[in-house]
């Protein structure tokens, strides 16, 4: 810092293939970055790098070995070898955005926890993910100099299950990527449409990976109940991951004929967009969010989104979505409601555009560059 800049490594190789979860928040973040006072390197995986280059203008990017592609080669990496790249970069602050941190490092670490509902909701997880997660929540608690953690609620649970000093802790909502996720045009949502089958249909949309937390068995049967009577029922669309939660089949095995459910499985990236802007709703009646990035990025697209008040949602939501309880009676209800109001779903969709908005990359950027500095105070 001899220069008034604080200079941050970021490890990146968590990164999935898919571009899922910690994928998608490093993308939209890291860019927003360097500059100012904040002198950035990202050391992430080889199949990474190239892009990572082309788009963070004024960092370092720094490629880790082929071999961290296995997750427990780049456990083993991030104890041993990532403290040496931080004396070998010369940072100040690092930043491990995924849970968990080097042990053997004398720099002040910035850890990243996105939610913690290993602890409040351990159930919706299997037993080894849980544990797993629990016991990296607790040592960053312990031996982080800062944590950044998504929204309110998060810190509010990471407080109430680790006791840790709320003021070691940085809150940085996640924005959203007003230039990919827009409302588009009616030819946009049509070439959506016949890409999926759907042309001249309606649909309701799901986006997200089929776990457990995001309660689409109810979602399914309350679709059914919902499109009961109805002459023209639109179809279910389950876009994402496939997933782990072992009840989504059955669920799907009890629709009744004559009714469309679709699982697409992951959807083109440039296809997200009319996807969303094109849905008659996007329903996410998750159990439990650390922040709930998808119904951000819905609300930004003009859709008019049913989700829950667990946790972070409202946060995200506040009076711009439709909200639900997590069982299948109170789901069915509010989304035959929004189905049959073209009105309401109107006024929510202008409202959602108007809120998306407010959230912004360079925003959480401001946040993270915040914590930065007070880690390196530290």
């Amino acid at each position: 810092m001899a220069d008034g800049r604080v200079r941050v490594l970021v490890d990146a190789t968590a990164v999935p293939p898919d571009r899922g979860g910690v994928g998608r928040y490093l993308d939209d973040l890291l860019p927003e970055l360097p500059g100012g006072d904040i002198d950035l390197v990202v050391v992430a995986q080889q199949r990474d790098v190239v892009q990572l280059r082309a788009r963070l203008v004024g960092a370092r990017v720094v490629a880790a070995p082929s071999a961290v592609a296995s997750r427990p080669v780049r456990l083993a990496w991030e104890q041993l070898a990532l403290p040496v790249l931080a004396r070998r970069v010369r940072a100040d602050v690092l930043h491990s955005p995924h849970y968990t941190m080097p042990l053997l490092t004398r720099r002040p670490v910035v850890v990243t926890l996105h939610d913690a509902t290993f602890f409040s909701h351990p159930e919706l997880h299997s037993p080894l993910k849980a544990r797993f997660f629990r016991t990296w929540i607790r040592v960053a608690a312990r031996r982080a100099a800062v944590l950044v953690v998504p929204s309110q609620a998060t810190r509010d649970e990471v407080v109430r299950f680790t006791a840790t000093d709320g003021d070691a802790i940085v809150v940085a909502p996640h924005g959203v990527d007003g230039a990919a996720f827009r409302q588009v045009d009616a030819q946009e949502q049509t070439r959506v449409a016949r890409s999926l089958g759907l042309e001249g249909r309606r649909w309701v949309a799901f986006l997200g990976t089929l776990e457990p937390r995001k309660n689409v068995p109810a979602l399914v049967r309350a679709w059914v109940r919902a499109c009961a009577g109805t002459e023209d029922p639109p179809a279910l669309v389950l876009a994402g991951g496939r997933g782990w939660d072992t009840e989504v089949d059955p669920a799907v095995a009890e629709v009744p004929a004559g009714l469309t459910v679709l699982r697409p499985g992951y959807l083109p990236f440039e296809d997200l967009a009319g996807y969303l802007s094109g849905a008659a709703v996007v329903a996410y009646p998750s159990k439990g969010e650390g922040f709930g990035l998808p119904v951000l990025e819905a609300m930004a697209c003009g859709a008019a989104v049913l989700t829950t008040r667990e946790l972070s949602l409202t946060e995200v939501g506040g009076d711009a979505v439709a909200y639900c309880d997590v069982d299948v009676d109170s789901i069915a209800a509010a989304l035959e409601a929004l189905l049959a109001d073209d009105a309401e779903r109107h006024r929510l969709s202008a409202a959602a555009r108007a809120r998306a908005a407010t959230f912004t990359w360079a925003a959480s950027a401001a946040r993270h560059a915040e914590s930065y500095r007070r880690a390196a105070r530290h």
